[in-house]
């Protein structure tokens, strides 16, 4: 990206990374009103709706634990599109004709739009790894979910109950398939040059 400078909206992307039930209360109170009204007026409901916030949030918030998400923009414009999209591209999915996201181009900026390039780019990383994750025994996500958590791997061979060098093994040989299915997945290409 580009050297922009940071939106001062950034405090609600911090907000979500923190999981700051305030500015949580305050995203709903202030934007989603707007997406609520948009799938309401775009062959959606409430329900629709909500569920479409839903992931939105989620996303956000993985995103900005990894702190990938710098906020160029206002909030308003980068929440408000995300949703759009994510909206269109699921009336996409049910229907059997194309839907064409008509971005206006006077009410987006630039910036808006290449944030959310980067934040679709960051949920199909995101649910390749873990379809890839899911496909991995328990021991290995075990392992693989404590060594994320706990950064000494002593410590995470003394919770698990075994020896270090065990740790170490096991670890290499389920980070080994797990970067295999990754990189023999259809879309890693793509994901790949991004």
């Amino acid at each position: 990206m580009s050297q922009t400078k940071i939106h001062p909206d950034q405090m609600y992307i911090e907000g979500l990374a923190a999981n700051d039930s305030a500015i949580i209360q305050t995203i709903y109170k202030k934007f989603v009103p707007k997406v609520v009204m948009f799938v309401m007026n775009n062959s959606g409901d409430k329900e629709h709706a909500q569920d479409i916030v839903q992931e939105v949030m989620i996303l956000l918030f993985n995103q900005s634990k990894a702190n990938t998400l710098q906020l160029t923009c206002p909030f308003d414009a980068y929440f408000f599109l995300l949703c759009k999209r994510k909206w269109l591209n699921e009336l996409k999915k049910t229907s059997n004709k194309g839907v064409t996201i008509n971005e206006d181009a006077v009410s987006i900026n630039e910036s808006a739009l290449e944030l959310i390039g980067h934040t679709e780019e960051f949920d199909e990383k995101q649910q390749l790894f873990d379809t890839m994750f899911q496909k991995l025994g328990d021991k290995c996500q075990e392992l693989l979910k404590l060594s994320f958590t706990i950064k000494s791997m002593e410590e995470v061979a003394e919770k698990l109950n075994v020896t270090y060098g065990y740790v170490r093994k096991k670890k290499s040989l389920c980070v080994g398939q797990l970067t295999q299915w990754i990189q023999e997945a259809k879309n890693f290409k793509s994901l790949k040059n991004n």
